[in-house]
């Protein structure tokens, strides 16, 4: 038995080749900051949700949403080549708060118990 599926095994590589191609290909500055921080993949491979985190206020998430969003088709044609698969999923993207929701409840328990 495979510890993984194929489908998480794509969506590993589709999110360091992503990681990849922001940092080196592209020139938006919405996306400078931002961090892929979890790719799922659809069984049939036909579908990727991207999720990322960006520093920032909801301008700056809204920014880099809408960055990504243009970017999408230009995306898909630079990881094409770099994942030989046979069909590219299409690429949807979304905000990831779970650092967000982290700091708040770290925010909560600092004045719950503050430090002497």
């Amino acid at each position: 038995m495979k510890p993984f599926s194929r489908a998480e095994r794509v969506g590993g590589q589709i999110q360091r080749e992503l990681a990849d191609v922001i940092q080196k290909e592209i020139g938006d500055p919405r996306l400078g900051m931002a961090t892929i921080t979890g790719v799922q993949v659809t069984r049939d491979l036909r579908l990727a949700r991207i999720y990322f985190a960006v520093n920032g206020d909801a301008a700056a998430q809204e920014a880099a949403r809408q960055g990504f969003q243009q970017a999408r088709g230009f995306l898909k044609k630079m990881l094409s080549p770099r994942l030989g698969l046979r069909y590219m999923p299409d690429l949807q993207f979304f905000y990831d708060d779970t650092f967000d929701h982290a700091a708040r409840i770290d925010r909560l328990l600092k004045t719950l118990n503050p430090s002497p």
